[in-house]
């Protein structure tokens, strides 16, 4: 891997399924491919079910991830047991791979802030709406690491319109100068909401960018699991051993609605989408799967079944949680309540308690 930022796009596999580098697949077992394959459908799964309940009124606005489950999915499992992983908003798939229950990020979609609390020992940070802000974050807790001389690395993931933040400069400059265990993958998945990414940007590459930090770069196929999984494995063991920090582009495409408030036909056409329709992350790894490791018709009926009851089980869990008592609107906000809120708190309490006689 070069030391410089690399403009080449490095991929495994390309979108036939057929492998254009062998060297990458000597560390992964025929049971990664098939963990990354039923993560990669769950996550597909757990987002289509999601934009329906949204449409039925069932859950608020919600970021689809269609498209780029393998970026997801392949960070996700390319993390260490003991290092932190600080989510934007579209990183259910890796997310799932650290072990946060599905159910908890239904809940969190639904408005109940209770899932967005962090699952114990999971190292995962709650999702991070503020574009951009959650790379200074990563920075931070990999200089705390660094100091308590811990051998960790810490992985931010966003998106590339989060690269025309200054969040982005101040953390990639502070890991840079203070040499950070921290990798910072940009999913470029071609739009900022309506803003495509060569209005973002007039370098050539995100991941050229890292030159100006004097850090590593890589450029990978993001709908590719097994280059992903393969090049931020790299990275990362790389910056828990070294303390050298790196940014990773990984370049997809974001093939629904930036949200379910947005319609992305109002400044996208279809002609743009139909070049990625035939690069879809889990159709290049089933050809894979299919053509070398005896996947069939039968196996994949037999895994969406499984894979959609447990999607319709999280969806139990979520709608048949208890309510939050109203009042926990006021809290972890301020740690002393100003006066005005303290009126509307005790007004409130005072309506649920007439209410409930």
């Amino acid at each position: 891997m070069k030391e410089e930022s690399n403009k080449d796009l490095i991929q495994v596999m390309d979108p036939d399924g057929r492998i254009v580098d062998k060297s990458a697949l000597k560390a992964i077992k025929e049971s990664d491919m098939l963990e990354m394959y039923r993560l990669m459908n769950f996550t597909r799964l757990w987002n289509s079910k999601a934009l329906s309940l949204q449409r039925q009124g069932r859950m608020g606005t919600l970021a689809s991830v269609r498209g780029q489950e393998a970026s997801n999915v392949g960070m996700g499992l390319a993390l260490g047991p003991e290092d932190w992983f600080c989510p934007s908003f579209r990183e259910y798939g890796a997310m799932f791979a650290r072990g946060i229950r599905p159910e908890e990020l239904y809940r969190y979609w639904g408005g109940d802030e209770r899932g967005a609390r962090p699952l114990e020992g999971s190292r995962v940070m709650p999702v991070c709406i503020t574009v951009g802000s959650h790379l200074l974050h990563a920075a931070g807790i990999a200089w705390g690491a660094k100091i308590r001389g811990e051998r960790i690395a810490v992985m931010s993931s966003s998106g590339d319109g989060s690269t025309s933040q200054g969040d982005f400069h101040e953390a990639l400059n502070f890991a840079g100068v203070f040499k950070l265990p921290v990798v910072f993958a940009i999913q470029n998945n071609h739009w900022a909401i309506s803003v495509p990414v060569e209005k973002q940007t007039a370098s050539e590459t995100l991941a050229e960018k890292a030159c100006a930090y004097g850090i590593r770069g890589a450029r990978v196929d993001g709908n590719d699991i097994i280059a992903v999984y393969s090049t931020v494995k790299k990275l990362l063991d790389v910056a828990r051993s070294d303390y050298r920090p790196a940014l990773v582009e990984l370049v997809t495409y974001r093939m629904d609605d930036h949200t379910t408030a947005d319609d992305a036909s109002r400044y996208r056409t279809k002609e743009m989408l139909a070049p990625w329709q035939g690069k879809d992350p889990i159709d290049r790894l089933r050809k894979y799967l299919s053509a070398e490791h005896g996947w069939d018709d039968q196996k994949e009926k037999g895994l969406i079944e499984e894979l959609t009851a447990e999607v319709e089980q999280c969806v139990k869990e979520y709608e048949g949680a208890p309510h939050p008592p109203p009042e926990q609107i006021f809290e972890h906000t301020y740690a002393e309540l100003p006066w005005h809120l303290r009126e509307e708190r005790e007004e409130l309490l005072q309506q649920v308690g007439d209410a409930e006689k």
